[in-house]
């Protein structure tokens, strides 16, 4: 498994961010059942940069928690069978490991959210990074059902890398 992180935040960030991303990717790549030695990349970065990146990709112009940009169009979640049928469209050639994607994480929200959501930066950072790679492994949250469904999953993850919510309020 490769996790290539790109630190573009410009403030200090004081948890130890390595740790919790490489520990999250490889547990969500478990639970999903991923068949595969993967390859995933995540960019840390800010209010302002995530903003930008937000306005070009989606058209909606404010800062977001989390970005994913799955490699795969899933039939269904989990479905990683759906490569085989075009293996060099999905693998990299030299390292042999599927390209899943690209997550890109607003450290300013990671703060602002723990806070908010009365739990740590590094819960805060272990739920964005579980969130996205459920949406990189064919998962989404369109339709309420989706969202419950991708909301047990990633209590699942946190859980059991021991990242618990400090109260109610849904994060």
């Amino acid at each position: 498994m490769t996790v290539n992180i790109e630190n573009e935040y410009m403030d200090e960030i004081t948890i130890d961010y390595l740790h919790i991303i490489h520990e999250i990717v490889d547990a969500s790549i478990e639970y999903v059942h991923c068949p595969y030695e993967v390859s995933v990349n995540v960019l840390l970065t800010d209010n302002e940069q995530i903003r930008i990146i937000n306005s070009e990709q989606r058209q909606i112009d404010r800062p977001t928690d989390v970005l994913s940009f799955p490699m795969i169009e899933f039939d269904e979640p989990e479905a990683f069978a759906i490569v085989e049928e075009h293996p060099a469209d999905y693998f990299d050639a030299d390292t042999g490991e599927l390209n899943l994607g690209d997550i890109v994480i607003s450290m300013d929200k990671v703060y602002e959210q723990s806070r908010e959501y009365g739990h740590t930066p590094e819960r805060e950072l272990a739920f964005l990074t579980a969130h996205s790679m459920l949406h990189l492994s064919g998962y989404d949250h369109v339709e309420e059902e989706e969202r419950q469904i991708m909301e047990q999953k990633q209590e699942e993850i946190l859980q059991s890398k021991g990242y618990y919510r400090q109260n109610n309020n849904i994060s």
